[in-house]
């Protein structure tokens, strides 16, 4: 009877003490799982349920732009209707996709549309095609040189939602790293 009212109070604690860590930890499940399945690579997929906090790229301006993960973006188009969003990605290419469509139109002969690669493919190259990005055709010549699977970053506004999925005007287009060439 000793030992049960000596082992219960620790019990308790324990207990106690491990729901707090496991309530207030900031361990990220899916990220964790990713790490594991891919042999701990560091270009783990951002997780969908991502928090959002507001970045701001110029201090001179006066725009905020919401961090999120273009595959967040993808998944939920009219939740960031008319927001500024922000966020990093592997370049895949220039293209013509989605240039001219009436009901969410860019001129083809302004704009050129620029394709990331999914952040959730490993080992392949697929352009992430639901995500519409539209670059002003000078800035995008600037960046003629850039290969697929250059880093950039990219900033802009969700200006509509047709077809069911998320069309964007880039505002800043920067690129972070260049990839070695294949």
């Amino acid at each position: 009877m000793n030992k049960t009212k000596f082992i219960t109070p620790i019990l308790i604690l324990a207990v106690a003490f491990g729901l707090g860590l496991a309530h207030g930890s900031s361990v990220d499940p899916i990220q964790t799982i990713n790490r594991l399945n891919n042999g701990n690579r560091v270009e783990a997929a951002a997780p969908v349920n991502t928090p959002q906090k507001a970045v701001v790229t110029n201090p001179s301006s006066s725009k905020n732009y919401l961090m999120v993960s273009p595959l967040e973006i993808v998944a939920r188009p009219k939740f960031y209707l008319g927001k500024n969003v922000k966020f990093r990605a592997k370049f895949d290419k220039f293209s013509t996709l989605g240039l001219d469509y009436k009901p969410a139109f860019r001129s083809s002969e302004k704009y050129i549309t620029l394709l990331i690669q999914r952040p959730d493919s490993y080992g392949h190259d697929i352009p992430l095609s639901e995500l519409k990005i539209f670059v002003d055709r000078t800035s995008a010549e600037k960046h003629i040189d850039l290969n697929s699977g250059d880093e950039v970053e990219v900033s802009g506004n969700i200006f509509s939602v047709a077809l069911g999925d998320a069309w964007m005007s880039v505002e800043t287009f920067t690129v972070l790293k260049t990839a070695a060439v294949k």
